[in-house]
């Protein structure tokens, strides 16, 4: 059902899911304060070479998020009319190192070391009489769509640039949109063949 988790293991399999959600945390509170340009073309710097230690299947899966250079480049050229370029460029930086790091701790971590980590944080809401087991688990699965949708998209963008499409990229949201439905309909009969949402 998740096509992207890494089935080949690495160092960064045998870390517990919380411990990797817990360091991305506090990677994002300290780094998030700081604007300075080298720092966070460092911090980028760091982030691909963790993907190298990682194998050839974890680069690879770098190449899923090619369709996210068109946002990027969006967003660098919107701050640097509104603002500089150094904050488009610093927007950019932020955004790609934290999205790459994100992205690390999914493929390496299971839907169920993921899914046990938001149950622990939820553990108070249970006493307010909340289904915190159904909330962790969808929870985990947006977390788990978010790159797989990315890979759905570049699979749509190949399709359009072989067929001669043009630049009118925006005419991949209808398939884009039918793509995800069909998708979810699978997942959720997926679900439904293996017995339901997870019961604590």
């Amino acid at each position: 059902m998740i096509s992207l988790y890494l089935e080949q293991p690495t160092w960064l399999h045998a870390v517990r899911a919380s411990h990797k959600l817990l360091a991305l945390a506090l990677i994002t509170l300290v780094m998030m304060p700081f604007a300075d340009l080298l720092l966070w073309a460092l911090a980028l710097f760091a982030t691909l070479s963790l993907y190298a230690t990682l194998g050839r299947p974890a680069w690879a899966q770098l190449k899923s998020y090619r369709p996210m250079l068109w946002m990027f480049t969006i967003l660098f050229f919107l701050q640097w009319w509104l603002a500089s370029w150094q904050l488009g460029l610093l927007v950019v930086l932020r955004m790609s190192t934290l999205i790459l790091l994100a992205n690390a701790v999914t493929i390496t971590s299971t839907l169920d070391d993921i899914t046990e980590v938001f149950l622990w944080l939820m553990r108070p809401l249970r006493k307010l009489g909340i289904a915190t087991e159904n909330l962790a688990f969808a929870m985990s699965l947006c977390i788990r769509f978010i790159p797989i949708l990315i890979a759905i998209l570049n699979a749509l963008l190949d399709a359009w640039r072989l067929r001669g499409g043009g630049k009118h990229y925006w005419r991949v949201i209808a398939p884009m949109v039918i793509q995800s439905l069909v998708f979810s309909q699978h997942v959720a009969d997926a679900i439904n063949a293996r017995g339901g949402l997870p019961k604590q």
